[in-house]
Order: structure tokens, then sequence, then C-alpha cells
């Protein structure tokens, strides 16, 4: 089977990273870079593809099977519409858009346009962990019954210099809810289900900065179970997902840490340690018996390889997206209510937002 071309839609950080996936599978090859910035002429000529400052002009000079777009969040939902004139399979990173409102948009056109639904892969490559994977399968096979409660945290430390050299991480936008949060809340919908209302408080007090470090989150889901969520970048703690996950090399790993815990009406799972808790006779559970206990195996794998690898099977119709545009807009908008809820004190129904 031939390998298919992608083109990679700026050349960022996010971007290079998903170039050198490209160039290390065996199932695509990089065709193109779109990058309207000088450095990135050179990033194209060292990869041997054609360099392009426009969307539009490569699309028109290339055939090109699928698009993976790393440019800002606000020029989603336009490049998107673009590939969508071209028929062209899109990968959106994550989020999928500046707002609900453009994310809203984008759903409405996509639904509206026959065969375009299922080309649309929005990048929340933690889907695509072999971890968040196998905790799925053991929900849904019933062993922990129904789920009755999730405790989650991401609390670590952001250094002095990540702020230092972006400024703007310490005014309005630039805090942990909006550019941390939308992570937790596509694991946790994944896992638990919908999120159907949140309650929240925020402190600042620690960095001193116009924008939060500290949050506390309430979360309420349609399937009646309930969460509590703590988010913070200047917690000295390993309890995040990129510091238990061992998916992501450059940080600090702490192998005996867990990010969530989820309960049901018969056993937990604590993730990612994968220490399975259960009652093997669901008549006789009770505070006074034994649980059965077991470590989970796992396979570890790159769910940014993953995410690759499902995205050219998504070009392929081999499979469907694991992330659709409904998706992410859900994402956004339980992160929008977070920060809505912080703002007035209430709780804030997700269905109000948008």
């Amino acid at each position: 089977m031939e390998p298919l071309n992608l083109a990679v839609v700026g050349a960022g950080l996010i971007g290079k990273n998903h170039i050198q996936l490209i160039q290390s599978s065996e199932a695509c090859q990089l065709a193109a870079i779109v990058d309207p910035f000088e450095a990135s002429i050179e990033l194209a000529k060292n990869c041997g593809v054609p360099h392009f400052s426009d969307l539009n002009d490569m699309l028109s000079a290339l055939h090109i099977d699928g698009v993976i777009l790393a440019t800002p969040n606000n020029m989603h939902v336009e490049q998107t519409k673009v590939c969508m004139e071209y028929k062209v399979p899109v990968l959106i990173e994550k989020p999928v858009a500046h707002s609900v409102a453009e994310a809203t948009e984008l759903l409405n056109i996509a639904m509206r346009s026959p065969g375009i639904w299922d080309t649309l892969l929005v990048g929340h490559h933690r889907m695509h962990s072999p971890i968040i994977k196998r905790t799925r399968e053991l929900i849904d096979s019933d062993v922990l019954g129904a789920l009755v409660a999730v405790q989650g945290c991401a609390l670590f430390c952001k250094p002095d210099d990540y702020f230092d050299a972006a400024p703007w991480r310490t005014k309005e936008g630039g805090g942990p809810i909006l550019i941390n949060l939308i992570h937790e809340i596509g694991n946790l919908r994944y896992l638990c289900g919908e999120i159907v209302a949140v309650q929240a408080m925020a402190s600042n007090r620690r960095r001193n900065f116009d924008v939060e470090d500290t949050v506390s989150i309430n979360l309420s889901f349609a399937n009646g179970a309930l969460g509590t969520f703590l988010l913070s970048d200047t917690a000295a703690s390993g309890s995040s997902w990129e510091q238990t996950s061992q998916e992501n090399k450059a940080y600090a790993t702490s192998t005996d840490e867990n990010c969530y815990h989820i309960a049901g009406t018969d056993g937990s799972i604590s993730v990612p340690t994968m220490r399975l808790k259960y009652y093997p006779i669901k008549a006789d559970r009770s505070w006074w018996k034994p649980f059965t206990s077991d470590i989970i195996p796992l396979e570890r794998k790159d769910p940014l390889v993953e995410q690759l690898n499902h995205f050219c099977r998504v070009i392929r119709k081999q499979e469907k997206p694991l992330v659709t545009v409904r998706d992410g807009l859900q994402n956004l908008r339980v992160t929008e209510a977070v920060l809505e809820a912080v703002k007035t004190g209430r709780t804030v129904y997700i269905d109000d937002i948008g």
C-alpha cells in the first residue's frame, strides 16, 4: 500500500513534532509544509518538500491525501473550511477552535456537507493512549459496576521562565484552565460520560498573576456520577498526566502516583498505575469484605504515533474519527463553563454555554 501524502500547516513547535512523526512513519510521507514565516522555508528545504505560504496555493498545486493543522487556534476553523472545499481530510490540533461559537459553526457546516463528517479528526491525542483505552475497556466491561465518582488532578509546577518567555501567560487566557484543563476534560468525558454541570473556585494567591494558578472543580455527569478535579500549575506535585503516564519522555515521571481514581458500585481503578480493586461477589459487597486486587498490564505506545496511524486509517475510510468535531466542541464548552463558574460562583450547566 502506497504511503499517504500529508501536508503540515504551521511549522511551530507542534507542527515540527508532526513533521518528525510523519517522517518516521511507514503509513504516510511528508508532501509539503505550509507556513508564512521565513524560517519554515529552510525547514521545508531540509525535509526535501515544497514550501508554501498559503494553504489554498498548496492544495491547488499538489495532490494531498490529508492535512494536519498545527496553526494558532483562531485559524483552525477557516483553514478547515478551505480543506473541506478541496475534500481533503483534516487533523485539527486541539482546541478545535478559538471559541465555542466558531466550533459550533464548523460543526454545523460539517454536518451539512455530505461525506465530510468522517474526514475530520480533532487532535486530542490522549484519546489514543493505551492507558486511556484500557481504562475505558475496564469501565465498559462492568467490573466497576455503575459509575459513582471520579477524583482527578493535574498538579504540577511550571518554572518561572515559562512565564518570562511569554508574559501573555500571566494575563487572562493564559492560565491553566484554558491551557491545560481541556486535555483533562477530554479524558474524563471519554472515560466517564458527558459532563452536564460544573462548579468551580480559583485562586491566584501563589503566583499573584492576573490569571488563576489553582482551581478546584466539581463535575456532574449525565449518568449520575459526580467528580472533583484539582488543577494547579504552581504545585510541587507529580500528580499530573504528563508526570505519571510515562508517555512524554520530556517530563520527570512519578511511577507510583495517579491522576485519576474512578469508582463504581462494584470496584475502582486508579490511573495510570492501573490498580484495580473489586468485589468478586457483587451481592456480597460491603466495606467489611476484602477486595480482589489486581494490576492491569499495559502495552505502552506513543499516543501521538497512534493518533497519526489512526488519521491515516480515517483517510483510507478504514475507521471513523475517534475524536470528532462534536467532541472538540463539547470539550471547549465544558472548559468555558468552568471559567464561567469561577467568575460567577454559580453552578453552570453545559447546555447553557454557547
